[in-house]
């Protein structure tokens, strides 16, 4: 039987400056939310300091007892996981005449089990949406943003630093100019990188099964050494046919991969077939090349004729070329 999430909201007569009598409340709260088996509890906004704080954040002395009582709550905090609001220091922040009314955030905590499991700002800066689209000769977001990040870091931002760019990530501060690559781009980082992260993994799997095979840890190593000469021919053939190394061209590069891996065991599996009935080295490769060249050939051939129909396709020329 699925078990319901129980959330319980405690809607508390909380006083502006009053931290001792706050935490005493919360704590009664906290309290009964454990006693009725509530799973998360929500208190109000700025629930420690009382809201609005206003000019009491200026006082260093208040931001650290409000940070103080955040610490008592949560070595105090169960099992129900609660949201509780109070004042923070923003991250390398200082604490400075000049600074010190930018320096602080309306946040809130999970606290739960002990410990605070985890922190949210908000801090309601201007954010500005700018869209586009990649259209004309460049179409793959790859060489466009190649090609805009670093004029992005070349703007002056009045402050003496560059414009921090993200892309997997949030911007850490609101305290300085930052951009966040998102959309096709954010997409396409993903791709590639949840692509490579698959590919090594496969990788380790085709070593330990060949280990297993051929009962050597240095013939895998061998046979998986004509990888990386796939990519000998298909970046040039990219660049011969004009066309740009997208996310479906590094998977007709995985693809490429594991036939090069296949044909390379071909070979060594018969090179070690007729060393163990007593022939040469030198005369089993060259036995293994001119016995095994047919079945290799009629492979890259129908890989060919395969691939030729979705040459022209514009989302699958890259896995064709590869």
């Amino acid at each position: 039987m699925t078990r319901s999430l129980r959330i319980g909201g405690a809607q508390l007569d909380l006083i502006v400056g009053d931290l001792a009598g706050n935490e005493s409340a919360i704590l009664h709260a906290m309290e009964w939310a454990e006693k009725n088996d509530v799973d998360v509890l929500i208190l109000p906004e700025l629930a420690i300091s009382g809201y609005p704080p206003e000019d009491l954040v200026l006082r260093p002395g208040f931001v650290d007892e409000n940070l103080a009582v955040l610490d008592r709550l949560a070595s105090q905090s169960g099992s129900t996981a609660t949201v509780v609001g109070f004042v923070d220091r923003l991250p390398g922040s200082q604490m400075d005449d000049d600074a010190v009314g930018r320096s602080v955030t309306n946040a809130a905590a999970v606290i739960a089990n002990g410990e605070i499991k985890s922190i949210y700002h908000k801090n309601l800066l201007p954010v500005t949406y700018v869209t586009a689209d990649v259209a004309g000769k460049i179409e793959s977001p790859v060489y466009a943003m190649l090609e805009v990040q670093p004029r992005v870091a070349e703007i002056d931002t009045g402050g003496g630093y560059e414009i921090e760019q993200h892309t997997a990530g949030q911007p850490s501060s609101g305290e300085r100019y930052a951009l966040k690559w998102d959309g096709e781009w954010h997409i396409t980082i993903e791709v590639f990188r949840d692509l490579s992260l698959a590919f090594c993994a496969v990788l380790v799997l085709i070593y330990m099964l060949m280990v297993g095979w051929f009962k050597s840890y240095v013939t895998p190593l061998v046979v998986m050494a004509a990888i990386p000469f796939s990519l000998v021919g298909i970046f040039p053939a990219h660049w011969g046919l004009g066309a740009f190394f997208t996310a479906t061209s590094m998977i007709g590069f995985m693809a490429g991969a594991g036939i090069v891996v296949r044909n390379s065991i071909i070979l060594v599996d018969f090179i070690e077939l007729r060393m163990g009935q007593g022939l040469p080295l030198a005369e089993a490769v060259v036995e293994a090349g001119a016995v095994r060249f047919r079945p290799m050939l009629l492979t890259a051939l129908a890989v060919i004729v395969g691939a030729s129909v979705i040459m022209f396709d514009p989302i699958f020329q890259g896995l064709a070329i590869s």
